[in-house]
């Protein structure tokens, strides 16, 4: 799926690139400090960039992501301090950073299958609530699926989201919740798949501190983490 240019100059080898920004992504080192193995820095973070803009990260974690287990949907949030690199300043509502107890951070939504796997991907300011990106994230919701969430999403349009996709929100109730609701705390113990995902993730050093000032290069990060869970879940089910 990676672009392919037949004439012209031979350009440096896909194979050569690819390990050098997953190298990136695993140290979390700056771009400046690639090994000589690799190839000249720049070469690797334009094309890291230029694949980034041409939507290439995106179309790999959807194809992949075409073949979760849908019978199963999870949705959580994760919080990423921003490092002082990384900052923008007056800028930073704009690139998905913003203020909370935790000083400037950044917010990580995803929506994951019953192995622990991503389906959909979002980045939104630390200081947003749970639910700001959850309509755009449960538009793909399957029919007859089951949705699990924490208190956080306990709301009322989230449930009628659900029932109007055809699936169940297995989600607890707040404290404050006057209406008695349906809920099965067995088949919630699941929902730990959500939390592993962001642990798996954020082994990866580029994912667990920001350090890209733009929000698009930062979720291109977590995308490719993202990439390497589904392909090594692929190679494992491969006989």
């Amino acid at each position: 799926m990676l672009p392919n240019k037949p004439r012209g100059v031979p350009r440096v080898n896909d194979r050569r690139v690819l390990n050098g920004i997953f190298w990136v992504l695993r140290s979390g080192a700056p771009w400046r400090d690639l090994p000589a193995a690799f190839g000249p820095y720049t070469t690797c973070y334009n094309r890291f960039v230029r694949w980034r803009r041409a939507g290439v990260w995106s179309r790999i974690i959807d194809a992949l992501a075409a073949a979760h287990d849908a019978a199963v949907q999870m949705i959580d949030t994760s919080i990423v301090r921003v490092h002082q690199h990384g900052a923008c300043i007056t800028r930073n509502q704009r690139q998905s950073m913003g203020r909370s107890r935790g000083g400037l951070t950044s917010k990580i939504h995803a929506v994951v299958d019953s192995n622990g796997l991503p389906v959909r991907l979002a980045l939104s300011p630390g200081e947003a609530h749970d639910v700001r990106l959850a309509g755009k994230l449960l538009s793909r919701l399957k029919s007859g699926s089951m949705l699990l969430a924490d208190r956080g999403y306990d709301a009322d349009w989230i449930r009628e989201l659900a029932m109007k996709k055809g699936a169940w929100a297995n989600i607890p109730p707040k404290s404050n919740r006057s209406d008695p609701i349906c809920f099965s705390p067995y088949l919630y113990r699941a929902r730990n798949q959500v939390e592993r995902f962001f642990n798996r993730i954020k082994q990866c050093r580029r994912v667990a501190t920001r350090y890209d000032r733009l929000a698009r290069n930062y979720l291109a990060f977590v995308q490719l983490a993202s990439i390497r869970l589904w392909l090594a879940a692929r190679y494992e089910s491969t006989p």
